[in-house]
């Protein structure tokens, strides 16, 4: 198991190391940040760890602020020598919340829920898996509001979709534009996973756009599209193995 320490003491970050080598000798440390941006470029060329310990009052400001630009989807063990902020830890992905200084008994029982959280989660997979459950419905249609009319367009239209202006369109292989009112995460839950891919925080890519991939700058690629775009498709380093896996698949 892969974990992440975000602290800015760095006596505090190693003893908290050590004490989990104790606790918990399967979990390998493999990386200590100290501040907000430090955190921000790491997640953005690194896959997601399997759990982050993470202090709140960070060198550079509040470590809630790392949860406004990264989508983390990891369990957080929250590390902190004040108690006001237990209420905001639970408000993201956190399980549990400890006060400073961290003892055995304290870390001991948070790994405790790490890893009961992860067989639960695990197990409830396998069983959707078995049942087949997992498969949801998605949208075949959009209907699209022009002039006085509304215009059904197929899923299979669209080229892709991305943030202008801080408002979404959808692009079609016909070189329609439309504004939609809604995210791109709200989308995400919509269209199948199977023929759309999240690039980036600007652009959602459907499968059949796709005309080839550039290699990039710093193990990034860039997705190159049938249809004009309005600026190049970026795919993070941390995203390359999820999207390789997804075009291929």
């Amino acid at each position: 198991m892969k974990a992440l320490i975000i602290e800015d003491e760095v006596l505090a970050a190693k003893a908290l190391q050590k004490l989990l080598g104790e606790v918990s000798p399967e979990t390998e440390v493999f990386a200590i940040l100290e501040t907000i941006e430090e955190s921000l470029e790491w997640f953005e060329n690194n896959e997601m760890p399997d759990l982050i310990f993470m202090d709140i009052h960070l060198a550079d400001g509040s470590a809630f602020n790392i949860f406004e630009k990264v989508e983390i989807t990891c369990p957080i063990i929250f590390t902190t020598a004040y108690d006001e902020y237990a209420l905001n830890a639970f408000e993201v992905n956190s399980i549990d919340y400890l006060l400073k200084p961290i003892n055995k008994k304290d870390l001991k029982r948070a790994m405790g829920k790490y890893k009961m959280l992860t067989t639960s989660r695990n197990q409830l997979q396998k069983f959707l898996t078995q049942m087949g459950t997992e498969r949801k419905k998605y949208k075949k249609y959009f209907l699209m509001p022009e002039r006085d009319k509304l215009i059904p367009l197929s899923i299979s239209d669209i080229s892709y979709f991305y943030i202008d202006t801080k408002s979404v369109k959808m692009v079609t292989y016909d070189h329609k534009n439309y504004y939609m009112n809604v995210t791109l995460d709200d989308l995400m839950a919509q269209i199948d996973p199977e023929f759309f891919f999240r690039a980036n925080r600007q652009f959602i890519v459907a499968r059949n756009a796709i005309k080839d991939i550039s290699i990039w700058f710093g193990n990034k690629i860039a997705i190159n599209l049938s249809v004009d775009v309005p600026e190049r498709i970026i795919v993070s380093k941390a995203k390359v193995s999820e999207f390789k896996n997804w075009f291929v698949g």
